[in-house]
């Protein structure tokens, strides 16, 4: 079993990725925003966080940073939608986000939507075993 935070601002992604992550055995807690994703944080030790980028009340790259200064080994991935989008479409690529969020301490990042077996191998990979937590 990991314990895992899941910080995003949306209800539906967390609830979703609470309820994948709680079917693969995982102790799961959940975060609206940053400033609250750091509390809990702080008062309870984590093995996995997963993190959204864009957020009310302190962003995913600011939330990763302090998340890596208070623990430098914690897995952290990061994430958010749009990533890989094609510029000329008029949609924003979000690509290079997910870029300097690894430059912010994210140990990994996963574009929205990912596939619940894309999200278990980062999370596999991350704790060191390089294979998905799931069979």
């Amino acid at each position: 079993m990991v314990n895992i935070l899941v910080i995003d601002d949306d209800a539906l992604v967390r609830e979703t990725i609470r309820t994948m992550l709680q079917l693969e055995g995982h102790e799961v807690a959940l975060a609206p925003h940053g400033e609250d994703g750091l509390r809990r944080f702080r008062q309870q030790a984590f093995d996995v966080v997963i993190c959204d980028i864009f957020m009310p009340r302190k962003g995913g790259m600011e939330t990763v940073a302090e998340i890596r200064r208070i623990s430098p080994d914690v897995p952290i991935i990061a994430m958010t939608g749009g990533a890989g989008d094609v510029p000329d479409t008029g949609t924003p690529d979000y690509a290079h986000y997910l870029h300097l969020t690894r430059l912010a301490g994210a140990t990994t990042t996963i574009a929205k939507p990912f596939r619940p077996r894309d999200l278990f191998a980062l999370i596999g990979k991350s704790l060191g075993d390089g294979k998905p937590s799931t069979p």
